[in-house]
This record gives structure tokens, sequence and C-alpha cells, in this order.
């Protein structure tokens, strides 16, 4: 992509902050959405709740990319928490849509984000972006989610659904927590260790954004993940291997759901998801393997 301006929410979490930083990098002019009046020349206001962007901060953008959303594994899943996942997504998203839609020019494509969590439990099957959502709480999120693009859409914006899997990173979500654990010699299998994780370096996540803003074909869900998931026993040992930690602790099944509720069922699930899309147009991974991904997250 030529030298662009880009407007992102969410910029401030793990995938958000690193792209602004790659895009800034290459010099692209960035603005960044957030929920406060804006205090300088590359802030915009909006407010997801109640359906508000600062409409005018968008003119002149040639992509937007949507990432904000509440944490799926910060809080014990209440019903209460379960309404701020999903309202937050899909009310936000909506927002985001309709303030494209609305633009005399708009963006030529908007990347919204989604999860390999619309696929739910698909055991050892692998699936990739030709399959059903699942059945559950998490799969019934991402078909609203990604249908509350729906406006972008029908304005003929590209629009684009990044199902992103589990990145591996320093910095936050699940291997943020797995790190520490597995530094201290406390990490291990999780219940039977046969289920599924569907991961990608942080690196190439990025990587694979930056890919579909400059790869016009692309369009709808396309899947963030590596191409070669591995098992959670297989994580288990790779990180054992590359942090040279013992990995005897283990994390049953009934103790796990104890600790953590319904989302424990996400975490014991299996998701054997292949990116079909981003290898069909030709990305390749810098970070393919699991040890490799693991020492990219090091460096």
């Amino acid at each position: 992509m030529l030298r662009s301006r880009i407007a992102v929410t969410g910029s401030t979490g793990l995938i958000g902050a690193a792209l602004l930083g790659s895009l800034r990098a290459d010099g692209h002019e960035v603005v960044r959405l957030v929920r406060h009046p804006a205090r300088s020349g590359d802030e915009v206001e909006w407010d997801p709740k109640r359906g508000y962007v600062d409409v005018a901060g968008l003119v002149g953008c040639d992509a937007v990319v949507h990432l904000a959303g509440a944490g799926v594994g910060d809080h014990r899943w209440t019903e209460e928490y379960k309404r701020e996942i999903r309202d937050s997504r899909v009310l936000g998203t909506a927002a985001i849509a309709e303030a494209v839609a609305s633009l005399d020019v708009p963006p030529k494509v908007l990347l919204s984000g989604s999860a390999i969590g619309f696929y739910g439990d698909t055991g050892d099957r692998a699936v990739d972006e030709s399959a059903p959502p699942g059945d559950g709480f998490l799969p019934s999120v991402c078909v609203e989610w990604e249908a509350a693009t729906a406006a972008a859409q029908e304005a003929g914006v590209r629009t684009v659904h990044a199902r992103t899997g589990l990145v591996v990173a320093r910095e936050g979500g699940a291997w943020g927590r797995l790190f520490p654990l597995f530094r201290a010699g406390l990490g291990g299998r999780m219940g039977s260790g046969r289920q599924y994780w569907s991961f990608i370096a942080l690196h190439d996540h990025i990587a694979a954004m930056r890919h579909i803003l400059d790869t016009p074909e692309l369009s709808g869900p396309v899947n963030l993940t590596g191409p070669a998931p591995v098992t959670n026993g297989q994580v288990t040992a790779a990180m054992g291997r590359v942090l040279r930690r013992p990995t005897l602790v283990t994390a049953p099944a009934p103790a796990l759901r104890l600790a953590l509720g319904e989302f424990a069922e996400d975490v014991l699930g299996s998701q054997r998801v292949l990116p079909a899309q981003l290898l069909d147009s030709g990305f390749a991974f810098a970070f393919p393997g699991i040890d490799a991904a693991i020492r990219a997250a090091l460096r």
C-alpha cells in the first residue's frame, strides 16, 4: 500500500499497538479512534455503546481497521460480562460500518476483527473459511459481530473479517499469561492436552493484516492462524524446550471448569483452523512452526 491514511480502533491493545507501530514505521498516517474527546491531530472520538463516531475524522481514510472489543478471557463469564463481550463487538462494529458507509468517499477497505471462535469446537477436524459456524456463545457472538459490518458492505466497501487465532506474544493475550507460568516451571498441559490450538506469531499476524489491506482480491472471512495448528500437549512440550523448563504441572479439566466457569469450555475445546485464504493469496509465514513462533515472541 502506498502512503495512506488509515483509521484504527483498539489501538492500545496487543494487536492494535503492534499494527500502529508497523504502519507508522512505513510512513502511513494513522488516526486512532478513542473514547474521549480528541486531544491531538491523530485522534478521532467515538463511543461504541452510543453508536457515535466523529465521521469528519474519517474523511480521507483509505482503510479502516476495527479491532476494539472487550477481552474474552479478562473476566469470569457472568451473564453481565457475556453481554459486555457481545455488545462491545456488535454495537461497536455497527457504529464503524455505518460511519464508513456515510462518507461521500468511503475507504477502500474495512478490516474488521473477528475470531476463530466462529467455528466452535472442531475436534481434530481441520476447517477453513468455508466451514459453517459452530454452536455456543462465542460462535453466536462471531456471527453477529461479522453481520454488523453490513452497512459498509452495502456501500460497496471491501470488507474483511479477520478471524484471529491464539496470538503468540509476550505482551498480552493467552501467551502473555503462559510465559510467566512456564518460566517459573509451573506450566503444563491443560485438560487432556489433545485439543488443538490454532496459533499465529504476532509478527505474522501483523504481516497478514498488512497483506489483507494490500490485496484487493481478499474479502469476507480470512483466518489469521498459522498453517500448522498443534495440540495443547505439543504447545506444552515446545514451551518446555524453548524456555528449558520442566512442564510437569497439569491443569485437570474439572479444576479449570471450577476456576474459569463457562470460559473453561473454550480453553478445553479444540479448534484446528487453517488459513486457506491467506495461503491461496500468496501470503508467506515467517514463523509457521510453534517453536519458531515462541522464539520470535521472546526476541
